[in-house]
């Protein structure tokens, strides 16, 4: 049997066919012929007669994405995302929100069919049941006792994209009573015709359910005027505008009935007044033609939403960012259409946005005539198990980096691991080597990476891709055929620490074939020197000068590669990868090392391969962490990267002939070599210099060095399994192996401590400074072996023994 079958008989389990897990009786639905439509919002509602007391569980699954209501009350959204062909089955238990009588059971399903990079572009469908203890009491597809279904034109349906890598926006057209189908019957509701579709495959959702915490606003921090101005000659139009085409699905700029992004820039400020107050629950009104900007006091990620009054009709628009610019929203910054639109007759709404979204910074403009605020809110979209693991110490940045990697993981962590919250929320290889680490420290499984691993596994193919070639982000459409090469080398090498984390070997065995296939692709590349030429596509190293120096034969992406063969031969037993990996490393010293730096690529000229003098930081920290070099092999150039380089390089001016690393991922790298070589000390103090001013300003870690792009970037929380392992001492947690591992180092803080969970309990460290030594105290559970390790050279002892000379 394959490897593949024989993973899926065991997450499905034996005699149970695919399409059939999850649901005893539930089929997918459709409002009929419309499941190919662009952007379609459908309701689909059910009654439910409960008892005092009942069980009531609503399971479910769709595409492309879903709310959940129970008598008009919020319950949750999915569903978690699976690859190509397998749709992800959610639980929902609502029996605290069930009352004795009738209930409603209320879908919200929004069918986007649109390629994207953060869903799926499939039919649309529902598939739903309702359970009441124990039993089938309504299902999509059933005769009598199934859902009926309303299509929701009250959200515009031909807007624009809000941006190349994920859906449309969102604009409403709202009257009083818009919402009363999620509770009742309405005389004026339309009913669909609905038909049952093939049949879908099922399998667990397996990441844990978001709480959907209410994060209120805590303060206003600007208030102002607007004017009203033709639209400029030359509006800003974002790649979701212009890029509609064969490759893009969308709607045409000639066709829409809304386009946010032009409409909110024919009012631009007149004044704006700084205010700082602290927000309350008390009504605040926005007179016409003025807006309020809300400060969440961090960066979030989920739905905005507000309870507005008006009585007059008026548009609201809601822009947002993770960061003021001159004391305003600048929806532009991060290149996409952050704009909601809310078309309101009078009335009193509760409005919150379907799609999550990520801010610190909530502007709120009126437009026709005024509206009261009766509450502004953000309800979070986040990972919900990170909060048993702390970390503790002195050093008030060092908090405030912990504090900051936590919500940058958390946000981006949801189902998949995801480079950001907002303008992709893709599931990033190389992103996701990092942020796996951080995964098991914050939350002490790999529940998401199973999951995210899982969806590389179990599409028969990679539509658009040449064969053995993996998606750079998944679940993903990539209809333009574009692909990175280095990012499918990350995930094999991710594959290894992930056996390391866990013991899932039968996810790493079923995965053999895709690797082996990936090494197949890259075959006809090898030169003869034994080195990748001419990859194609694009070739990504990081966010840096690198990028523009990776062909004929680019270097860094031969060291990756060397180090993917490694992983792949000790995970399978495939010693001929190891020896193919060790002459890559001796060919890449002989050809890239200059006698002061490596170089980044050679060019083929007339025939012969020539180093160029293209050399930068990142390459150097390529060579070290993928073992071509060592701080012994290459002693002078680890001394001048130790002494010269780092966060202060750029005032120091020290060797401008190197181009500079970015944070994706240079810096991460160098980091980790520091930590290597027990130079922890240092590595602290960059660690402060590279981030701190990120947590100061967002609340998060960013994509890159400068606030140009994304300040969210999951692979940036990295910065948690530094602070755990390099300055708490938590080394490694091996559940396999059942041993925990402490290194004490050259760390000069007076105490620290901090607690890592996982599933057999916890690791908690505790530990100060003292005349006598450094006195640690620690617990772990019951069979797991301890053992200490002391680079630093300290004196060091366990709480109440006496520390030894």
């Amino acid at each position: 049997m394959k490897p593949i079958l024989v993973y899926l008989s065991l997450i499905v389990g034996f005699g149970m066919t695919m399409p059939s897990w999850g649901f005893e009786q539930a089929q997918p639905v459709w409002i009929e012929g419309r499941e190919e439509e662009l952007n379609l919002f459908a309701g689909f509602r059910a009654s439910l007669a409960a008892g005092e007391g009942d069980q009531v569980v609503v399971r479910c699954t769709a595409s492309t994405a879903y709310r959940l209501f129970l008598n008009g009350d919020y319950v949750g959204a999915g569903p978690a995302r699976g690859p190509h062909g397998f749709f992800r089955v959610d639980e929902w238990d609502v029996s605290s929100k069930a009352r004795p009588g009738e209930n409603m059971v209320a879908f919200e399903v929004a069918g986007y069919n649109a390629n994207s990079y953060g869903t799926l572009d499939q039919p649309s469908f529902l598939q739903a049941e309702v359970i009441r203890n124990g039993k089938v009491s309504a299902f999509t597809g059933g005769e009598g006792n199934g859902f009926e279904a309303l299509v929701l034109d009250q959200r515009v349906q031909k807007v624009e994209r809000y941006s190349f890598q994920r859906a449309f926006t969102e604009v409403y057209r709202l009257s009083p009573g818009w919402d009363l189908w999620r509770t009742s019957r309405q005389a004026s509701d339309k009913i669909e015709k609905v038909e049952v579709l093939e049949a879908r495959k099922g399998i667990p959702r397996r990441v844990p359910y978001p709480t959907f915490e209410k994060r209120s606003a805590v303060r206003w921090t600007a208030a102002g005027t607007l004017q009203e101005q033709p639209l400029p000659e030359k509006p800003w139009k974002p790649w979701g505008l212009t890029a509609v085409g064969p490759e893009f699905n969308g709607f045409p700029e000639a066709e829409l009935e809304s386009a946010s992004i032009l409409e909110i820039q024919k009012f631009p400020d007149k004044e704006l007044e700084p205010l700082g107050t602290a927000y309350n629950p008390e009504p605040v009104e926005i007179p016409a033609m003025h807006f309020r900007i809300a400060d969440f006091g961090t960066n979030l990620s989920g739905f905005p939403g507000a309870v507005i009054r008006c009585t007059s009709p008026t548009v609201l628009y809601m822009t947002f960012d993770e960061m003021l610019s001159e004391g305003d929203v600048n929806y532009k910054r991060l290149g996409c259409a952050n704009v909601i639109t809310w078309d309101l007759q009078p009335g009193t709404y509760a409005v919150e946005a379907f799609e999550p979204y990520t801010m610190r910074f909530l502007k709120l403009q009126s437009t026709r005539s005024a509206c009261e605020v009766l509450s502004v809110y953000l309800r979070e979209y986040a990972n919900p198990d990170v909060w048993e693991a702390n970390f503790a110490s002195p050093d008030s940045r060092l908090n405030q980096l912990f504090t900051a990697a936590r919500e940058t993981f958390r946000q981006n962590a949801v189902d998949v691991f995801m480079d950001c919250p907002h303008r992709e929320r893709a599931g990033w290889l190389c992103d996701s080597f990092f942020t796996s680490r951080v995964a098991f420290d914050l939350s002490g499984d790999t529940r998401v990476e199973k999951a995210f691993l899982e969806n590389y596994l179990l599409p028969d193919h990679f539509e658009h891709l040449p064969a053995g070639m993996l998606p750079m982000c998944y679940p993903s459409d990539h209809t333009n055929g574009n692909f990175i090469p280095n990012w499918a080398m990350w995930f094999v090498v991710q594959l290894e620490e992930y056996q390391q984390r866990c013991g899932d070997r039968e996810l790493v065995d079923a995965l053999r074939p895709r690797v082996l296939a990936l090494f197949d692709y890259f075959k006809p590349f090898i030169n003869s020197d034994g080195l990748l030429e001419g990859l194609e596509k694009w070739v990504f190293v990081e966010w840096s000068k690198a990028n523009d120096f990776v062909q004929d034969v680019n270097y860094p992406s031969n060291m990756l590669y060397a180090a993917a063969l490694s992983a792949a031969s000790r995970l399978y037993g495939l010693p001929d990868l190891e020896k193919q990996a060790e002459k890559m490393r001796a060919t890449i010293r002989t050809q890239s090392f200059d006698g002061e730096f490596f170089v980044d690529n050679a060019v083929r000229k007339d025939g012969t391969l020539e180093a160029t003098r293209n050399r930068t930081e990142v390459c150097q920290y390529f060579a070290f962490y993928f073992g071509v070099a060592t701080p012994e092999s290459h002693a002078r150039l680890w001394e001048t990267l130790c002494s010269a380089f780092g966060p202060g390089r750029k005032e120091s001016g020290a060797f401008p002939e190197i181009f500079p690393a970015n944070s994706f991922v240079g810096n991460v790298m160098r980091l980790e070599l520091l930590s290597q070589a027990g130079k922890c000390r240092q590595l602290l103090d960059e660690s402060v210099g590279y981030n701190h001013y990120m947590a100061e300003r967002t609340g998060t870690l960013w994509e890159n060095i400068h606030s140009d792009a994304s300040c969210n970037h999951g692979f940036a929380s990295h910065v948690a399994h530094t602070l755990f392992r390099d300055v708490l001492g938590i080394y490694r947690i091996d559940p396999v192996a059942k041993r925990v591992v402490l290194r004490f180092t050259d760390i000069d803080l007076p105490w620290c401590e901090g607690r890592i969970p996982f599933e057999e309990g916890a690791v908690t460290v505790r530990w100060r400074q003292s005349e006598k030594g450094l006195i640690y105290d620690v617990e772990r559970p019951e069979g797991y072996q301890l053992v200490v390790e002391n680079p630093g050279g300290k004196k060091v002892c366990m709480k109440e023994t006496v520390c030894a000379e």
